[in-house]
């Protein structure tokens, strides 16, 4: 014999009912079938509703009633023939009018008590597996109806009553050793007391039914058949990578259905493990799939970790005092209280020292518990010997679970670390002796991304999820989607790195999606988007809290640097472009530095100068391994350096510089680039990455540009006085080649003082040959002194600042 569950979801409606009786029907050819059934999806939460309402004198409880009533005379009219509907309809309002009975004397008392509750709540069951009973009928003539209440018996502990094994499975068995029906279709969670009183087995108590009626009967296997492949390595809902576990030991399932795994109800497995009858997790909609074997084995993997789970809305409660040190029984009193309140305790660790106890327990209990444990202990907390217990609501519980943990070293520590590097806190753990569980207390904002980051590390081969949050999309920006969009596969194969781009901005839009924005339209997917808001956009960054957050900052705004400090302090890690924040004022500076470090979340500017040159990385490194920069000599504007080889006897200042704003090497606003600010920041960031105190003031800034062209407020203006100008421009040019020079931007800092200038660089000089775009820096330092350390390329373009960009990224994807 076999024992067959369908739960709430397979049940919904009569499409889903049609594919359990197929599923029935096939498996009754081979061998005798018990079919359990829940009630259908959310009506156990209508009927508890609708008594909640009755009870507090609301008359919208029959508006509830009417829509369970609606919903299984659809289901029966649509799964039974009209020509045999008449006496089942009449049936089904019969039972109906009795809940409506019930309810009306909710209403008039204006009390619920747990006996009625149990007894309203025993309906949903009733009418799904009457209605599931009559429509198997119809292809199953060998089927039968039976009511669980008249084999099932229990305590009078209503709500969640404790089964009387003796009595009931004596029931069982005489009854099924005198049916010959092929299969028996009966309700699950409810049953009634030894003198008849209805009562119900706890929510998800139907996986519970069918188990008894396994357990009882001996059957060979007992099937719950579900709305998902099987039990999974984690929540599917909120770890989207998580995968179906294929062979499970009864006590892994336990301890994954107690931290809240709800495929499974936890009592479910007791009275199976004793008979080492096996369960099997199916799914309805893919009878197909393997799902979930449990049983006695335990079978041999590599990974000795079998699930991460979870338990929402806990509260921990800390009772601690020097009056617990040494005293006997403050433990036994703290659990007494909390059993006389029926509290049940969730999570439990106390300190070696004795100094202090801490619990966890369900927010809903918390209240209750805080006033029960301050009266129990008030002598104490009069005495000051115990202070009155700490309460921390709004937390969540999270496990590690796998009966092979026990043979492996480090899982701690490599739990702990891979949530301290996301920095979600720790507030208790626990690990029972048989080291199969590992538990740990976390805020319960943090869940979705503790789940994700310990399932990333345990279960995906090392692959690593960045997620992206993009501000600012124009000529670097767009080239740094296209390099993403290009790149992505090869960095999941090769470098074990999930790149997404979660949210875009503009100056007008912002686009957000938290499974990833599909690259190849997120021109189109941006400008469906709400309107651009640097508040809301870190506001919503905050509330996703996903793991490996990094928010990228493809901008010129001194607003958007600003918002630095509120990233790195969420543990999101900040790339920028933008150089304004390194260059701000010193003590800014350091103040994100420090975030930084204290938050573990990176913060990297490598293009801040020059481009996708590894400039800043050089520099890091060599004060890293002891060195000290003594001078330093560079052309750090790529743009400038470009205006400067192109402008000649045939081509005008102002129409390079037009050019250069074309093939993008200059800001938006090309006075950021001109007036030399752009570059005096470039160093500045160089002399502060090398050690050195400074502010920009500090920076002997000279000129070549008419003060005139730097006080235009337009683009346009600024362009029209470059033309005013020109002269001007030529006579520099002419001075040059007089002197047989060229003329380069140089930024220089030496002795604790820093300039930058147009100077004339003569032909013998490292400087003079540098084409293009092109960037150079040399290095003067301890280690190199005779020959400066050198470095040289391209320092402007949207391609090459793009490329330095995602190469921070990847950095952060390699730590």
């Amino acid at each position: 014999m076999k024992v067959l569950k369908f739960g709430g979801t397979s049940v919904a409606n009569a499409q889903n009912i049609k594919l359990v009786l197929d599923i029935v029907s096939n498996k009754a050819k081979e061998e005798k079938l018990i079919v359990v059934v829940s009630a259908f999806s959310k009506v156990t939460d209508l009927l508890q509703l609708a008594s909640q309402k009755a009870a507090a004198g609301d008359e919208s409880f029959k508006d509830i009633l009417a829509d369970i009533e609606k919903k299984h005379l659809d289901a029966l009219k649509e799964l039974i023939p009209v020509s045999e509907q008449s006496s089942l309809l009449s049936h089904i309002k019969r039972i109906i009018n009795h809940l409506e009975t019930l309810l009306d004397g909710c209403y008039l008392l204006g009390e619920l008590s747990p006996r009625t509750s149990d007894t309203i709540l025993s309906f949903g069951e009733l009418l799904s597996s009457y209605i599931i009973a009559e429509a198997l009928k119809q292809n199953l003539k060998n089927s039968s109806y039976k009511d669980s209440r008249e084999l099932i018996k229990t305590n009078n502990h209503f709500g969640k009553a404790v089964v009387n094994f003796d009595v009931s499975n004596e029931l069982i068995i005489d009854f099924f050793a005198s049916n010959e029906n092929q299969v028996v279709v009966m309700p699950g969670f409810i049953a009634a007391s030894l003198d008849g009183i209805n009562t119900t087995l706890g929510r998800g108590g139907s996986d519970y039914t069918a188990a008894i009626l396994a357990g009882a009967l001996d059957a060979n296997d007992l099937e719950i058949w579900t709305d998902v492949n099987g039990m999974f390595t984690a929540n599917p809902k909120i770890v989207k990578q998580a995968q179906p576990i294929a062979y499970i030991s009864y006590q892994e399932a336990m301890e994954l259905s107690h931290f809240g795994a709800k495929v499974l109800y936890p009592p479910t497995i007791q009275p199976v493990l004793r008979k080492n009858i096996p369960i099997l997790i199916k799914n309805t909609f893919e009878p197909a799939a393997e799902g979930t074997y449990i049983s006695n084995q335990v079978f041999a993997q590599s990974n000795p970790v079998k699930g991460i789970t979870h338990i929402d809305a806990i509260t921990l409660i800390t009772l601690e005092g020097s009056g617990m040190i040494g005293v006997s029984g403050s433990s036994k009193r703290l659990f007494e209280v909390l059993s006389n309140k029926n509290i049940n305790v969730i999570f439990i660790t106390q300190a070696s020292s004795e100094h202090s106890i801490c619990i966890g327990i369900l927010n809903s209990d918390a209240d209750v518990a805080e006033e029960a444990i301050n009266k129990a202990f008030e002598v104490e907390i009069s005495q000051n010997k115990i202070e009155p217990c700490i309460v921390e609501k709004n937390l969540c519980i999270i496990a590690l679970v796998g009966e092979n943990m026990k043979n492996h070293q480090g899982l701690s520590g490599r739990m702990f670390s891979t949530l301290g590097k996301n920095n979600v806190n720790i507030r208790a753990i626990a690990q029972g002796a048989s080291e199969r569980n590992i538990s740990a207390v976390i805020n319960e904002r943090d869940v979705k991304k503790a789940l994700n980051t310990l399932h990333e590390n345990f279960f995906e081969e090392n692959t690593k999820q960045l997620n992206l949050f993009v501000m600012g999309v124009g000529n670097v920006g767009e080239k740094f989607i296209e390099q993403i969009h290009q790149q992505k596969k090869f960095l999941k194969e090769n470098l074990k790195i999930n790149l997404r781009v979660i949210a875009l901005s503009n100056s007008r839009k912002m686009y957000f999606d938290e499974d990833g924005i599909a690259l190849k339209e997120w021109q189109f997917l941006l400008e469906t988007g709400e309107p651009a808001d640097k508040e809301k956009f870190i506001s919503n960054v905050k509330e996703l809290n996903l793991r490996n957050s990094i928010f990228v900052d493809i901008t010129a705004n001194e607003s958007v640097s600003k918002t630095y400090e509120q990233y790195l302090k969420r543990n999101i890690a900040v790339v920028t472009c933008n150089k304004i924040a390194c260059a701000s004022e010193y003590d800014n500076y350091k103040k994100l530095k420090k975030l930084s470090r204290q938050f573990n979340a990176p913060f990297l500017f490598e293009t801040n100068v020059g481009a996708g040159l590894p400039i800043i990385d050089t520099v890091k490194n060599l004060i890293a391994s002891g060195d000290k920069v003594n001078k330093i000599q560079a052309v750090l504007s790529g743009s400038l350096n470009f205006i400067f080889n192109n402008f000649d006897e045939n081509n005008t200042f102002h129409d390079v510089v037009k050019e250069a704003g074309v093939q993008g090497f200059t800001e938006p606003d090309p006075k950021i680039d001109l007036s030399g600010i752009d570059v005096a920041r470039k160093i500045l960031i160089l002399i502060r990455e090398s050690g050195y105190k400074m502010e920009i003031d500090e920076i002997t800034n000279e000129s070549f540009m008419p003060a005139e062209c730097l006080n235009t407020t337009s683009n346009e203006a600024f362009f029209e006085s470059l033309q005013t100008h020109a002269a001007h421009f030529e006579t520099i040019y002419k001075e040059a080649l007089s002197k047989e020079s060229r003329l380069k931007y140089v930024a220089q800092f030496e002795n604790g003082k820093a300039n930058v200038g147009l100077r004339f660089i003569p032909k013998d000089h490292s400087f003079y040959n540098l084409e293009g775009k092109d960037n150079i820096v040399l290095f003067f330092t301890d280690r190199y002194v005779d020959q400066p350390l050198l470095i040289k390329g391209a320092g402007a373009g949207a391609a090459v600042t793009a490329s330095g960009i995602f190469a921070d990224v990847i950095r952060i994807g390699n730590v």
